[in-house]
């Protein structure tokens, strides 16, 4: 089970999360979106919509240092453990909970506004359960595992970073993660099944960001200002009707 649970389902969510976003958009390329319900309401979504987003931003920022930077690095720098996991709780804690309040208030609109609700699919609705059950998971292990030590002390960069490093070098160690905490075994598969959902709902928007915004050129608007030297040239525009062409004549 430990060798099904920790090196064959890990593999499974690689290869799922990596085949199914080349099928997606060689496919879907016109389902490759939001499908933004901004339309319908944007009072709860100005609120929502960047709590979730930034806290997301800190969140996976916590991650990557936690998972790739190994121990032995943070240790060569003359980082303590102790000063590492007061930094990783000040910042891991305020982004996990302004995660978890965007998504509470992204999901309360999308359930009590009536056109959002309906524009909701199935696939929404697994997907917001199965996210929100990975961030929770994730910050109860941070406040009860690291923060008050629920079930004893349990450093996570010599068991689950290590072990999750091992998975892309193609030399598991499943007894790493054997050996882990419920909570964090709970969080892993939990996280393990939204990345496999994750190429066939609306999650791919993630890999569509507007980067492209940060370097694209000025857009140059010419004014219609009818006042004399204001966009219509230096003269003043002359009052009543123009001569008709007869007229001209």
């Amino acid at each position: 089970m430990s060798t099904f649970l920790w090196v064959i389902v890990p593999y499974l969510t690689l290869a799922t999360f990596v085949v199914g976003h080349v099928w997606r958009y060689r496919y879907d390329k016109f389902g490759w979106t939001t499908r933004s319900s901004q339309l319908y309401e944007d009072r709860l979504l100005r609120i929502g919509s960047p709590l979730f987003h930034f806290g997301m931003l800190g969140v996976v920022a916590g991650h990557v240092i936690g998972l790739v930077i190994p121990k032995v690095a943070t240790d060569a720098l003359g980082i303590s453990a102790h000063t590492y996991h007061v930094v990783a709780l000040a910042g891991g804690i305020p982004a996990g909970l302004a995660a978890v309040a965007g998504l509470v208030i992204l999901v309360y609109r999308r359930r009590t506004t009536g056109p959002v609700f309906s524009a909701t699919t199935l696939n929404d609705k697994v997907m917001y359960l199965f996210l929100g059950l990975v961030m929770v998971l994730g910050i109860w292990n941070t406040i009860a595992g690291s923060l008050l030590r629920f079930g004893g002390e349990y450093d996570y960069r010599e068991g689950v970073s290590v072990w999750w490093r091992s998975i892309f070098t193609f030399a598991p160690e499943p007894d790493l993660m054997a050996a882990a905490p419920l909570g964090f075994q709970l969080h892993a598969l939990t996280a393990m099944i939204l990345f496999a959902m994750w190429p066939f709902t609306r999650l791919v928007h993630v890999f569509s960001a507007p980067v492209g915004y940060l370097t694209r050129p000025y857009l140059v608007y010419r004014s219609r200002d009818s006042r004399p030297g204001r966009g219509t040239g230096s003269r003043a525009p002359r009052r009543g009707w123009d001569k008709s062409e007869l007229t001209r004549r």
